[in-house]
């Protein structure tokens, strides 16, 4: 049973930075595309950020580029995302996401069939 947990959202100021982890156990994810994503409140999933198989490609939102970093550590399951710069309009519970098998970049919500329980991220102005 594959099982994604996020760690690292908070509380913080506008213009601080955190750092998201999202621990994979019950496959490895050497070959799997990985993505985090953000939901407000009243609002729908959107795509964050995405990651291919081997860490080698990379994509993101207009929103975040330039301020967020997604990466990957395979030998240790595990997908980052390093947030700098956090705005208000970040606010938003972030999830992390993965598809098995599939080695390119993903950016849909419904393309991914794994996804972990979220973690809150409040930045205050």
């Amino acid at each position: 049973q594959v099982q994604l947990v996020e760690s690292g959202g908070g509380l913080v100021q506008a213009g601080d930075s955190l750092r998201l982890s999202c621990v994979v156990s019950g496959r490895s994810i050497s070959r799997d595309a990985m993505g985090w994503f953000r939901q407000a409140p009243g609002k729908e999933r959107m795509f964050v950020a995405a990651i291919n198989w081997s860490g080698g490609s990379t994509y993101y939102a207009d929103s975040v580029k330039g301020r967020f970093t997604i990466s990957r550590e395979n030998a240790k399951n595990t997908v980052y995302l390093q947030m700098n710069r956090l705005q208000s309009e970040d606010t938003a519970v972030y999830y992390c996401a993965l598809d098995r098998g599939r080695i390119g970049i993903i950016t849909t919500v419904n393309d991914y069939g794994h996804w972990g329980q979220g973690t809150q991220v409040t930045v205050s102005s």
